[in-house]
């Protein structure tokens, strides 16, 4: 494959910085996560235009329950109001909603509100939407063997088949914003050959130019999965 004969079907985002981004305004933590989810809204309209299959996005970790009590239900309330608001856009978008984790461990409302989100978008096939909520890629994995285990043989290709995105393009490329250069327990298995890409911007001021951006390099880029 040349570097310039591909593009990236699948995409995925560690959104990094929405702290930072407040406190750089002398602003409470939720006026950043506030901005996230209008950085979300702008990035997922775009990811269709710029012809994405699928858009994964880490939107809360299974390690974020350590944070504090207030910030957590701050983030519960954005997620459950940005469900509300904006399914009936996605229907008109013809994206497709999927959640990957844990999520119906989550409180009741909120699964509620997501087995309806996941119902109504289900047949919708421009784009899907990847939101990762109670996430962690090892917690994916141990899931993915057991049920491998279940079946019969271990292998790679049985794991993968359980994974929760193993419905999904293979991951192209991931990015993580806020100038951080780790994975965070973030789609470990399926970066295995995925290009990383990181930038210093935050991610309220992620813009669908940054994401175009992110693409054009990718696509100049050469990938070789581990041979000459």
């Amino acid at each position: 494959m040349s570097a310039t004969d591909h593009r990236a079907r699948h995409v995925a985002i560690i959104m990094d910085g929405n702290g930072r981004w407040a406190k750089k305004r002398h602003l409470p933590r939720v006026a950043g996560h506030r901005a996230g989810v209008e950085a979300v809204r702008k990035i997922v309209r775009a990811a269709g235009d710029l012809g994405l299959e699928a858009l994964t996005l880490y939107a809360f970790s299974s390690e974020n329950w350590k944070r504090p009590e207030e910030e957590v239900s701050d983030l519960m309330g954005l997620m459950k109001r940005f469900i509300v608001s904006d399914i009936d856009e996605f229907a008109a978008n013809d994206v497709r909603l999927k959640i990957v984790g844990n999520w119906r461990a989550l409180a009741p409302d909120v699964v509620a509100l997501i087995e309806d989100a996941l119902a109504r978008t289900a047949g919708n096939k421009r784009t899907t939407l990847a939101v990762a909520l109670n996430y962690g890629a090892q917690d994916e994995i141990v899931r993915a063997a057991r049920a491998a285990a279940g079946e019969g043989a271990i292998t790679a290709e049985a794991i993968e088949a359980h994974l929760d995105t193993a419905d999904l393009p293979p991951l192209d490329l991931l990015i993580r914003t806020s100038g951080e250069v780790r994975l965070s327990n973030f789609l470990l298995w399926q970066a295995a050959y995925a290009e990383l890409y990181f930038t210093d911007r935050l991610w309220p001021d992620f813009t669908p130019a940054d994401l175009a951006a992110a693409l054009d390099q990718f696509a100049r880029r050469e990938r070789r999965f581990g041979g000459l």
